[in-house]
């Protein structure tokens, strides 16, 4: 009898893991088919820019009074790395439609990796100076790539869905990343925001090698097609305009990204971990954007949300200059709506901005990220002045590039190129 219980209680247990081991087993499937394990590397690579600038934004007014420089200088920091990388997007992208995604691809990634070291060991503002160029070169290289990877394995409105999933994974990093940079300045120093920065690089290094190749393409371009690539896209007079009425919208982000130490450290008094809980709380915009855009775009057509974004940037602009709000919140709440705006936008533009090539994809994803973040470091850079009033500025700044968007989106949505669902239901 005892040596029956005792088997019974055996069969009962093995068919209670069975059970368990099937509902992990179907959620971890469900995963896989919403989150596939090439979105989370895609997500990791599109994350570069934000992590190598978000992640030591806390630390900005520490190194300007360790170092005793100006402002300008330190932010210099933040200049360069864009610059950098707006120029080496522009080599990425065509030598991956001649060799192919991944070979490129990790030499960015390596040089990424061997850059945030020697930030890590920097003594000077000219070595950090050096270290952010190189991150930058290096930074290129995924973001030039990632978005021609998606366009080599996903297709119209699937392509759309997977560029709002990796926006969602992606968005966590400007809310996460400031906010882990100012525990590391608490615990330990600002180097140690340099050496995880390099960890996430290797650990995307060894991510890309298992990837398989995307670009199947048989026939390899010639040089002389590829350094090409441009001018045709420079005859792509739809590509051209759509791109110029979406790359505006990031004048106002990057302009508060590089400026909102200063603001809420230097000039609101904040220490650095509170200034990255309201530096976390604006970027919670990123995540709440693409996942409000993900419910609304299976039922309205993107060319009738557009619009609405865009008028809500210029609405949340305009409250920076709302007199009833006190400070801080006379920023940071007009700054979300703004960011949120933005960031609702921002994958479904980036896949219409893409729809309009057939060919040169490599060289079409470098120069779209090229324009904003060339058209973003400016902002930062005319940001960064020593200015009276620095939400006016940034309310005019908001202002009028939302206002110029409104305006070219009205002559640009009458030429678009739609994907084949997306323009049966605009049509409908």
């Amino acid at each position: 009898m005892v040596f029956r219980n005792l088997e019974q209680s055996v069969v009962d247990n093995q068919h209670q893991y069975r059970c368990k081991r099937e509902v992990v087993t179907s959620l971890f499937r469900k995963l896989g088919e919403h989150f596939p394990p090439i979105i989370f590397l895609l997500a990791l690579l599109s994350a570069f820019p934000p992590l190598a600038t978000d992640m030591y934004l806390p630390a900005l007014p520490l190194l300007q009074h360790q170092w005793q420089v100006p402002l300008v200088t330190i932010n210099f920091t933040l200049v360069i790395f864009f610059l950098t990388y707006c120029a080496f997007i522009l080599v990425y992208g065509p030598l991956s439609d001649r060799y192919g995604r991944k070979p490129p691809l990790l030499v960015g990634v390596g040089v990424f990796v061997v850059a945030c070291l020697f930030c890590a060991m920097a003594q000077s503002p000219g070595m950090l100076i050096g270290g952010r160029f190189a991150q930058g070169a290096g930074a290129a290289a995924a973001s030039a790539i990632v978005f021609a990877i998606c366009k080599d394995r996903f297709t119209g409105q699937q392509r759309q869905r997977i560029f709002i999933q990796i926006g969602v994974i992606v968005a966590a990093a400007p809310m996460i990343a400031p906010v882990l940079g100012g525990w590391i300045l608490a615990l330990w120093s600002w180097r140690w925001i340099f050496l995880l920065q390099a960890a996430l690089g290797t650990l995307a290094f060894i991510g890309v090698v298992r990837m398989r190749e995307s670009l199947q393409s048989e026939i390899m371009p010639s040089f002389s097609e590829v350094a090409g690539s441009y001018f045709r896209l420079f005859g792509n007079s739809r590509y051209i305009l759509l791109l110029a009425t979406f790359s505006c919208t990031c004048v106002p982000i990057f302009s508060f990204i590089g400026g909102s130490p200063d603001l809420y450290i230097t000039r609101l008094g904040f220490t650095e971990q509170q200034f990255s809980y309201f530096f976390g709380f604006n970027a919670l915009a990123f995540i709440l954007a693409p996942l409000s855009l993900s419910r609304l775009v299976p039922y309205v057509p993107v060319t009738r949300i557009m619009p609405g974004a865009f008028i809500g940037m210029l609405i949340a602009s305009l409250f920076l200059l709302c007199p009833l709000l006190s400070l801080p919140w006379r920023l940071t709440l007009p700054m979300f709506c703004l960011t949120f705006c933005f960031s609702f936008c921002r994958p479904a533009g980036n896949n219409l901005i893409l729809e309009q090539v057939q060919q040169d994809t490599g060289a079409a994803s470098s120069f779209m990220v090229f324009c904003y973040f060339m058209i973003g470091a400016l902002s930062m850079w005319f940001f960064s002045f020593d200015w009276l009033d620095k939400i006016l500025v940034l309310a005019v700044m908001g202002i009028g590039s939302s206002s110029f968007t409104l305006l070219m989106w009205q002559v640009a949505r009458k030429r678009l190129l739609l994907p084949a669902g997306e323009q049966a239901r605009a049509d409908g």
